[in-house]
């Protein structure tokens, strides 16, 4: 129930609408009753998008939403409907891409203005309260869009309806169907290359995203040619981003965007999904070269994912970390002056952090000049030249100044964690520790993992009603609301499930991934012209926009829908050779072939699925549970390739109840091995037994076709 001093945001559920609940504004959440109102009143409907971890979403509240007469303004003349873009990112999608339209501007704040039917017809981004910035302050627009809509409203259902046949066309990929050629992934390849910053690594200037699924695409493909400019790339960029600032020197984990070209400077915020694909890469950096640093910067991610992301008494991984304490800072939480670096270390420990983090009187931070960003500025060999030291004494000086720099930073007031646990972000989080535990041999990883997916299992899914998108809100005394799953939350999770019976050989975890599966296709699947819409097709109660199809192709920074399920799907097919399966991947991935090479880097994570199209799958099978056994499993997972899966199983887990389809078919009849071995299984049938690691080494490299003197040296990387 709302009070004098709140709004109807205090009924909400996300944290993102709670913290407007004080604010002047008569806002709604969006719904069929905001709707109304407008049509009702004949009013115009103002959208507010953002999220919980946007900077600019809370100096725009601050400025203007919190402004009396703004409030003014916008309740006598719009309804009002704020929309937390990570609870629905169905709304976020297609009002983003409709604003782009309209004024090429796009991100959060996302400023939309729609016909009481909800279409847009005017919109932008962050709008300063007057005049500022080469920006039109947002009374002026606000007055201006009230206007307009009163006297000119046949111009205004005329842009609307434009901006909508647009939205309907954008991502249908209606006629762009074509073969799924590898050229296609030599397309990517060339764009990346094209875009490559050989300086500082990652793709592009300023601002600078990490691009984790390219950066996987690149990593599989040196792996596989060794082609050293691939190397030299790969190496490069994992270095230059895990050495700057973008990367957190102190507890581990990476932050969103570098706002300069050499990852200095980040936006501070932390989001689960980028930390989890970037766990992704470091496992997969090391498999790759073998460089123990990308080994320790993977297990470094997830020390700062277990203290701030993870429900440790549940299971489950929280979905942010907010940038700021309050408006009047930006990352101060994350940066130093030199004045507080040398109140809390030795002599000794300031001069080699001052070196190694360029800790100084005048720092990188606009709003404070006097706050420095942490990032590695001089390696310890350096740093033990200039200052005359061994490099075991610069490591133990930077290791007892980290130590107390971190302690000293949690006596600091600490940024918001959003503890929302949203299905397909945990989905993600578990394949990635998943994938790191058995690499790096961290049990406490995989327990927690497992924990996590068996909390979503048990709480987002339903046989009937399918999946939600929300597991658990960040205000446990709110109202849970029930949000449907979005395309995106069942192919992450089909893909977990089939990482977690990899992972355990507990089929259970199968046969739940073949459940999510097969309620994704029936939900999701355009029978007509192939592919997946993000939304469940038969859904009613479209308000607004969304009745406008969308498949979901390119990576926003989370891997993109339609080839996550194209994966899921070629992974159930190698398991099951049920052929329907693999027909509507490859169907799927047709559909945005005639464009695919286009979105260049962006379409990362769909070079991974037509890689894993035209590569056989290769199941690598260890039974027993001797020292024997693993050691095998140790130089099964030792290469990395996508199409590769490894099953580490017990003697008595060799029965058909116990296996997917084609393993039941295949392993209970091979002959008796006397004791632990591997079997090396593609194309449906198995090669001999193998009881020797070197044996089963040689036999992978000849079977992946690639040379990988890196992963040789993993042994020494993961102690």
């Amino acid at each position: 129930m709302t009070t004098e001093t709140s709004n109807a945001l205090a009924q909400a559920a996300s944290a993102y609408l709670r913290s407007a609940m004080h604010q002047p504004i008569h806002w709604h959440e969006w719904g069929e009753e905001a709707f109304a109102s407008a049509r009702r009143e004949n009013k115009p409907v103002l959208l507010d998008i953002g999220a919980v971890w946007c900077h600019w979403c809370h100096v725009m509240d601050r400025e203007s939403y919190d402004n009396p007469e703004v409030a003014r303004i916008v309740n006598e003349n719009f309804i009002a409907v704020k929309v937390d873009r990570d609870e629905r990112p169905d709304i976020d999608s297609r009002y983003q891409a409709a604003v782009s339209a309209i004024s090429g501007q796009g991100g959060w704040p996302l400023t939309a203005f729609l016909t009481p039917e909800g279409k847009p017809f005017y919109g932008g981004t962050y709008f300063p309260p007057d005049d500022h910035w080469g920006r039109p302050g947002f009374k002026r627009v606000l007055l201006a869009i009230a206007q307009s809509f009163r006297e000119k409203k046949d111009d205004v259902a005329e842009q609307a309806r434009m901006v909508t046949a647009m939205l309907e066309q954008a991502e249908s990929f209606a006629g762009h169907e074509a073969e799924v050629s590898p050229r296609l992934l030599e397309a990517i390849l060339h764009s990346a290359f094209s875009m490559y910053d050989a300086r500082h690594g990652g793709f592009g200037q300023a601002p600078k995203f990490p691009h984790p699924g390219v950066l996987d695409l690149l990593i599989e493909r040196y792996a596989h040619t060794r082609d050293p400019r691939l190397g030299e790339l790969v190496s490069n960029t994992l270095e230059k981003m895990a050495r700057g600032g973008v990367y957190d020197q102190l507890a581990g984990g990476f932050h969103r965007y570098s706002v300069d070209e050499r990852w200095v400077v980040p936006h501070f915020e932390k989001m689960s999904y980028d930390n989890s694909e970037l766990l992704k890469n470091y496992v997969h950096g090391l498999q790759a070269t073998g460089n123990a640093f990308f080994g320790a910067v993977a297990r470094d991610i997830i020390r700062w994912m277990d203290e701030w992301l993870s429900d440790r008494e549940r299971g489950g991984f929280y979905a942010s970390q907010d940038a700021d304490i309050n408006l009047e800072d930006d990352g101060d939480y994350f940066t130093w002056t030199l004045a507080e670096a040398r109140d809390l270390l030795s002599g000794d420990e300031l001069s080699v952090a001052s070196l190694h983090y360029d800790i100084h009187e005048v720092g990188e931070m606009q709003h404070d000049p006097a706050r420095n960003v942490l990032y590695v500025r001089a390696p310890v060999e350096e740093v033990a030249v200039r200052l005359g030291m061994q490099a075991g004494r610069v490591e133990a000086l930077l290791a007892s100044a980290r130590e107390k720099m971190l302690a000293a930073r949690r006596r600091r007031p600490t940024p918001y964690v959003d503890k929302t646990v949203y299905t397909g972000w945990n989905a993600l989080c578990v394949s990635a520790y998943l994938e790191a535990a058995r690499v790096l041999e961290l049990e406490h990883a995989r327990h927690f993992a497992l924990r996590s997916l068996d909390r979503v299992l048990a709480e987002a899914w339903h046989p009937q009603r399918g999946l939600a998108h929300v597991v658990a809100y960040s205000d446990p005394t709110a109202a849970h609301r029930h949000v449907a799953g979005v395309l995106d939350d069942y192919a992450f999770l089909a893909l977990a499930c089939l990482d977690a019976y990899e992972a355990t050989a507990d089929l259970s975890y199968f046969n739940f991934a073949r459940r999510v599966g097969d309620a994704m296709i029936e939900r999701f699947h355009d029978d007509a012209g192939g592919g997946f819409f993000d939304l469940e097709k038969d859904a009613d109660g479209k308000l607004g926009v969304l009745g406008a199809r969308r498949k979901p192709f390119q990576d926003s920074p989370t891997p993109a829908g339609n080839p996550c399920v194209a994966i899921a799907l070629l992974r159930l097919h190698g398991y099951t050779g049920q052929a329907s399966y693999r027909e509507k991947a490859e169907r799927a991935l047709k559909v945005f072939a005639g464009v695919a090479e286009q979105y260049g880097i962006f379409a990362g994570t769909y070079g991974i699925a037509v890689r894993r199209l035209h590569a056989p799958e290769v199941n690598v099978v260890i039974v027993g549970g001797d020292e024997r056994a693993r050691q095998l499993c140790h130089v099964a997972l030792a290469p990395f390739a996508f199409n590769k899966a490894v099953l580490c199983l017990p003697e008595g887990a060799v029965a058909p109840q116990n296996l997917p389809p084609v393993l039941a078919e295949t392993l209970p009849n091979l002959p008796d091995t006397k004791g632990s071995a591997a079997l090396v299984c593609s194309g449906f049938s198995c090669r001999p037994p193998c009881s020797d690691a070197e044996e089963l080494r040689r036999l992978l490299d000849e079977i992946l076709q690639g040379n990988r003197s890196g992963g040789g040296r993993l042994e020494e990387a993961q102690r």
